[in-house]
Formats: structure tokens, C-alpha cells, sequence
């Protein structure tokens, strides 16, 4: 298990909900226990399904791009420097509504898993 992890390193994958995430530090692969730390990617016009999570928290943190973020009945713009807080059980999604990609930092706790991701109704 390694402590240090490097992005070019890290093979992209899709998620039950759409996005394109860059796994940065996980359990399975790097030895912490509490968390995950994973660089997400929305292209523009593109939606992630509106999914929860009944275990995990999530800590959305805006790095580039526009987007629409909805959170249980909130519906918000963010943009680069926001950072969303989404509770164990909240639905949600985010919408690219920029014509560049919307990259975000998503910190879980505990750390993400497809098994723990349940895909809602709507957005």
C-alpha cells in the first residue's frame, strides 16, 4: 500500500451515476481507512443521475467549470471555489451547464463504493 498517490498515475473510470473520477486516494488501493479523496469530471451538457448514498458523506469542492448542483429540494449554481456539503441520504446530482468541463474535487466518508450508491428518481 502506497501513502503518496500521482494523478497520471490514476486510471479514470465511470461511476454508477455518470461521472468520470480519477480515484486520488482509496482504501482499497492506498491504506487509509476513513476516506476517499477523487478528482471528478462532468462534461459540458452533461448530467450525473441524481443518486445517494446511504452511508457516505460527500464534500464537493469546485475546481473549474460551471455548474447547476442539486441537493435534495436546493437547486444552486457553483462554480470554481464552492464547496457543497452532501449528507449520508441526500439526493443528488450536478449539471455541467458551462462549455468547458466541470473538474471537482469529492472527498467521501467513509470512502466511496458502487455498493453504497443508489440511483433516484428525476434530475
Amino acid at each position: 500500500m502506497s501513502f503518496k498517490s500521482s494523478k497520471e498515475k490514476v486510471e479514470p473510470y465511470k461511476t454508477r451515476d455518470g461521472s468520470m473520477i480519477s480515484e486520488l486516494m482509496h482504501p482499497a488501493v492506498h491504506g487509509n481507512k476513513n476516506q476517499s479523496l477523487a478528482e471528478a469530471r462532468v462534461f459540458p451538457g452533461q448530467t450525473t443521475l441524481l443518486h445517494s448514498h446511504k452511508m457516505t458523506e460527500e464534500l464537493y469542492h469546485i475546481m473549474e467549470g460551471e455548474g447547476l448542483m442539486t441537493r435534495g429540494g436546493d437547486v444552486f449554481r457553483v462554480s470554481p471555489g464552492d464547496t457543497i456539503f452532501i449528507e449520508a441520504g441526500k439526493s443528488h446530482c450536478i449539471k455541467n451547464t458551462g462549455s468547458n468541463d466541470l473538474v471537482f474535487l469529492c472527498c467521501c466518508s467513509p470512502a466511496y463504493s458502487h455498493e453504497d450508491t443508489y440511483i433516484d428518481e428525476g434530475c
